[in-house]
């Protein structure tokens, strides 16, 4: 399934260009109502995971640009940009395969990589996206991103993200638990900067999650590629990146 972006106050469900090429049309949306579920009770019982990189995404640099967060050495050749939301169910299933093949070239210094947040799936205040996109913002100041951002997905709940489990999360990144971080978690310190990211996101045209795009276009979506590790690497070295 694939995030479905509500339009507007009304809610009303935007079918996704890059969900339909992919899917032929039969979009099931994690949207409002939908795949982000509203129980919390359920994220209590949540199983933290971490990426099988976890090591490699240790030195990855990451900094805010604007309402970016970019991973990737500087002087990389090539630039994509990964628009996802934390609750989508398909974009974990993107981040443990075409998500993880990108961190992968990131780490060698191939791609840099810009993150555009979404939290639309967060309309009525029933997945928690808000306050997972707020932490995901406080670990670019601790150094922890592209680590925490890979176990964020993988630990995703059934239910809603709440700040424990967030900060259960983060307790499995090493360095990242601490006083500023966690003031952060629980105050949602960057709740500004996370609504400017979903307008980031929303500024792109794009109407759904998740998405790769390559020079302002989508890749690996028609193909289906994205959520698979070694076929998303083969699209990408047909694209020119990672060659």
């Amino acid at each position: 399934m694939l995030g479905v972006r509500r339009a507007g106050r009304a809610g009303r469900v935007v079918a996704a260009v890059a969900a339909a090429a992919l899917l032929g049309g039969a979009v099931a949306g994690c949207g409002e109502g939908g795949d982000a579920g509203s129980d919390a009770g359920s994220s209590a019982s949540a199983v933290v995971r971490t990426s099988p990189i976890a090591d490699r995404l240790a030195t990855l640099p990451a900094a805010v640009d604007g309402t970016k967060v970019v991973v990737g050495r500087s002087g990389a050749p090539r630039t994509v940009q990964v628009l996802v939301d934390p609750r989508c169910g398909a974009c974990a299933k993107f981040e443990a395969a075409g998500g993880e093949t990108l961190l992968k070239l990131a780490d060698e210094g191939q791609v840099r990589i810009e993150y555009l947040l979404a939290s639309f799936l967060d309309q009525g205040g029933a997945s928690g996206s808000v306050k997972a996109v707020n932490a995901l913002r406080a670990s670019v100041d601790a150094g922890k991103f592209a680590e925490y951002h890979a176990a964020v997905f993988a630990s995703q709940p059934k239910g809603r993200f709440t700040d424990e489990l967030l900060l259960r999360i983060a307790e499995r990144v090493p360095g990242l638990r601490g006083e500023a971080f966690d003031r952060a978690v629980a105050e949602g310190t960057h709740t500004g900067w996370v609504a400017g990211a979903e307008k980031g996101f929303e500024a792109t045209g794009m109407q759904g999650t998740p998405a790769v795009l390559l020079d302002g276009k989508p890749v690996g979506a028609k193909d289906g590629s994205m959520f698979d590790a070694a076929g998303f690497a083969r699209t990408l070295k047909d694209a020119g990146v990672g060659v």
